[in-house]
């Protein structure tokens, strides 16, 4: 496993052109009224101009605030805020002026409260079905969740409100753990995979890897496969960029090519629906992923 940081600059296949058309300022300006979170701005994702001009965005809840301090992460760790009760409604009334018909909604990690805010997760759920059904329309929740300290209960809150997809990211090879989530487990993020399934065998499981941390391709095969035996169903794998130079350094760049072996290895494995790219993140296009009857998006979908 390599140490040794990439000094060079961003390789050209990581250099993107901001989109032209859409309503980027539009989404803005009604998420900002709404005071509402995205995990796009928050993590300064590489792909927030492209989703906002096409009107998308994944909803961040329970606050900026996390109370974890994962070293690849630009979210602040602070003490977080007050759970606000209102931000379920101003959910569902910001997915209705967007007129989203495929909701990706994810949140901190607040290790501070009991439930590990499953409640609320719940109760974003409830709102924005209870919307789709007014509307006489059918609306796709998929929840992209924190491990919830391993409580099945607090699972089983979330899946209690019928999300159409729980998702939840590995993030990276069990050997770098200690260095890249501190706080986190390995087999525990794994143990959720199978939770859901064990909650209810037909909800798809959903998660991602980052590569770029200074894994080896055996440990990521590995990684894979864990996934995989344990309930599974949809892959996302991207490219680690570094947010600032306090956060871990980028240890290697893959080209577009060896993503597309990554993608291969994932479905050789036994994934149906895979997404890797250089900047494939895990909520990006996820509706795409979500409706791919067996087929995989092209690299960086």
């Amino acid at each position: 496993m390599s140490n040794t940081a990439v000094k060079s600059g961003k390789p050209v296949w990581l250099k993107k052109h901001l989109p032209r058309g859409g309503d980027y300022a539009r989404v803005t300006r009604l998420l900002a009224g709404a005071k509402l979170h995205t995990a796009c701005q928050e993590a300064n994702c590489p792909n927030m101009f492209e989703c906002f001009a096409k009107d998308t965005a994944t909803f961040m809840i329970l606050g900026d605030q996390c109370t974890r301090h994962c070293r690849f992460c630009n979210i602040t760790s602070r003490p977080p805020l007050a759970v606000d009760p209102q931000e379920p409604d101003r959910v569902a009334l910001a997915v209705q002026k967007l007129k989203l018909h495929y909701v990706v909604v994810t949140s901190v990690t607040r290790d501070d409260l009991p439930d590990g805010g499953a409640a609320h997760f719940a109760a974003v759920i409830q709102a924005i079905k209870k919307l789709g059904k007014d509307l006489g329309q059918a609306i796709r929740v998929e929840m992209l969740i924190p491990d919830f300290k391993g409580d099945m209960a607090a699972l089983k809150t979330v899946m209690d409100a019928r999300p159409d997809v729980i998702n939840h990211n590995i993030e990276t090879v069990a050997d770098l753990y200690p260095r890249v989530r501190p706080e986190a487990v390995y087999q525990r993020s794994l143990d959720l995979i199978s939770n859901v399934k064990k909650i209810n065998p037909d909800m798809p499981a959903k998660s991602g890897i980052m590569v770029g941390l200074g894994e080896t391709l055996p440990q990521l095969k590995q990684t894979m496969q864990d996934l995989h035996d344990h309930g599974c169903d949809m892959l996302t794998m991207g490219q680690y960029l570094q947010p600032t130079r306090n956060h871990l350094d980028i240890q290697k760049y893959y080209p577009p090519a060896e993503f597309e072996q990554l993608g291969q290895t994932a479905r050789n494995i036994g994934f149906t629906k895979v997404a890797a790219g250089p900047f494939v993140r895990s909520s990006y296009r996820a509706e795409e992923l979500f409706q791919a009857a067996g087929t995989s998006p092209q690299p960086g979908s």
